[in-house]
C-alpha cells in the first residue's frame, strides 16, 4: 500500500509515520509535479487540496482515499472524484484556535485604534485624543457556527459579549446565545457591532454579502471575513466603506489571491488587509496529522466511521 504526499511535510512527522507504519510505503513529495510519477501506484493521497486536477485523479488509478490537510476543499475536482467513488476527508476543526485568536486580535486592534497608534509612534506624535471603543458588552454575529465559529464565540464571552450564530441548519451551537439560519442574515445584521464571517466557498455562499447587507449593518459595525473571499461582493463592500456605512473591514481572504497590488483595499484607511494567514500556526501540521493517523487506523481496519468525511455532492 502506497501513501503519497503532494506537499512538504515536516521531517519529524515523516519520521514518526515511517516508524509507526513500517509495512506501508510512503512517498513524501514536496509538490504535485514531483508526485505525478507516483500517482498510478498511490492508494492514499495527502494534499492541501488546491493542486489536484481531473487529469491527476484519472492518472491515480489505484486511489481510494484523499486526505486533505486543510479545511477548504472548494478547488477539488469533485466530479471525477465522485465518479471514482474516492473517499475524501479533511482536517476541519484544527483551525479553531489560530483563527479565533486572529479574529479577536484583529477586532481588538480596530477597537483600540492600533493602526493609528502605530502610525503616531512612527511619527513620534503624542495624541491622547485617539477615539477608543470597547468590545465589552457588545454584540457579535458569527456567520458559520462550526468549530471555528464556536471558538470565536467562546473567546468573545471573555468580553461579556452577546453572541449570535448563523448556519445552514440553524441548530443550537456552543457559546452562542442565539442561533438561526443563514437566510436570517439580513434580519440579524442590524443587531451586530461585530460581524465575523467564516463561511466556506459554495454555490450558496457566493456573494452572500451584497450592498443591502452592508447597508443593514450599523454605521459603527466592524466586518471581518476569514472564511472565503468570494462570499463578499467586493464592489459593494468598497462602496459601503467609502460611504461610511460601516466603520471598518478586516479582510484575510479575497476573490483574487494574492490581492492585486493596485486593488483599492490596500490604500483604504478603514480596511485592514492580511494575506490569508488567519489559520497559520506552528502546530498546524501536527494537528492535521493527528486526524490523518486516526483515520489511517480506521482505514487499515476496514472501518467506515472516518473523521471529517467530505460529501462530493455538496463540496464540504
Amino acid at each position: 500500500m502506497e501513501i503519497l504526499t503532494t506537499c512538504r511535510i515536516k521531517r519529524s512527522i515523516q519520521d514518526r509515520l515511517l516508524h509507526s507504519y513500517p509495512s506501508l510505503t510512503f512517498r513524501f513529495c514536496d509538490d504535485i509535479k514531483e508526485a505525478e510519477a507516483y500517482l498510478p501506484q498511490a492508494e492514499v493521497l495527502i494534499t492541501y487540496g488546491e493542486d489536484l486536477t481531473d487529469n491527476h485523479i484519472d492518472k491515480a488509478e489505484n486511489l481510494k482515499w484523499i486526505m486533505v490537510i486543510s479545511a477548504g476543499v472548494d478547488k477539488m475536482p469533485f466530479g471525477t472524484i465522485r465518479e471514482k467513488s474516492i473517499l475524501v476527508t479533511n482536517v476541519r476543526g484544527i483551525h479553531g484556535i489560530p483563527m479565533s485568536e486572529y479574529a479577536i486580535s484583529m477586532l481588538l486592534q480596530v477597537s483600540r485604534q492600533a493602526k493609528i497608534l502605530y502610525n503616531n509612534e512612527q511619527k513620534h506624535h503624542w495624541d491622547r485624543t485617539v477615539y477608543m471603543t470597547e468590545m465589552y458588552g457588545q454584540t457579535m454575529l458569527v456567520v458559520g457556527t462550526g468549530a471555528i465559529g464556536q471558538e470565536v464565540a467562546r473567546l468573545a464571552k471573555a468580553f461579556q459579549m452577546k453572541t449570535i450564530g448563523l448556519s445552514r441548519s440553524g441548530r443550537p451551537a456552543k457559546y452562542f446565545d442565539d442561533t438561526g439560519q443563514i437566510d436570517q442574515l439580513l434580519e440579524k445584521l442590524p443587531e451586530a457591532d461585530y460581524i465575523v464571517s467564516v463561511l466556506p466557498s459554495t454555490d450558496d455562499t457566493k456573494h452572500i454579502y451584497q450592498e443591502s447587507h452592508f447597508q443593514a449593518m450599523k454605521d459603527q459595525a466592524i466586518f471581518l471575513n476569514m472564511g472565503r473571499g468570494d462570499a463578499v461582493d467586493e464592489k459593494a463592500l468598497i462602496k459601503a466603506l467609502n460611504q461610511n456605512e460601516i466603520r471598518h473591514a478586516v479582510l484575510d481572504v479575497f476573490e483574487q489571491e494574492p490581492l492585486p497590488e493596485d486593488h483599492p483595499f490596500w490604500d483604504m484607511e478603514n480596511v485592514t488587509v492580511t494575506p490569508h494567514i488567519s489559520g497559520i500556526s506552528r502546530y498546524y501540521q501536527p494537528r492535521a496529522f493527528e486526524i490523518f493517523e486516526a483515520n489511517l487506523e480506521k482505514y487499515l481496519n476496514n472501518q467506515t466511521d472516518f473523521i471529517n468525511i467530505i460529501d462530493p455532492e455538496r463540496g464540504y
